[in-house]
């Protein structure tokens, strides 16, 4: 019973890791039409930021690429991205749509 229950931790450990934004590697949304956004752990970790600042049960709950629908209305009200893209953590995301939205 033990040994089953240390396995089943250890898959759960391991199913958890494998969605984390790896260095070296970036996310990317490519759904609205504005451009493609670019989401790079690399850059936001440099800033001061950790994982868990952002994934948590307020933010973003659930740390699997596109089970969280975001809308620039709710970013510029101040959730999701928007917590820190408000002009005082970090730049505004309603004055800066080209830092984040890029035309490939």
């Amino acid at each position: 019973m033990r040994t089953l229950l240390l396995l089943i931790i250890s898959i759960i450990l391991t199913a958890g890791l494998a969605l984390a934004v790896p260095p070296g590697k970036s996310l990317k949304f490519s759904n609205s039409p504005m451009g493609t956004v670019t989401f790079d752990g690399k850059l936001h970790k440099d800033a001061g930021n950790s994982c868990k600042d952002c994934h948590n049960k307020d933010m973003f709950p659930k740390m699997k690429q596109g089970t969280v629908k975001i809308t620039m209305n709710e970013i510029y009200a101040g959730k999701y991205c928007g917590v820190c893209h408000n002009g005082q953590r970090a730049f505004e995301a309603k004055t800066s749509c080209n830092r984040c939205h890029v035309k490939q």
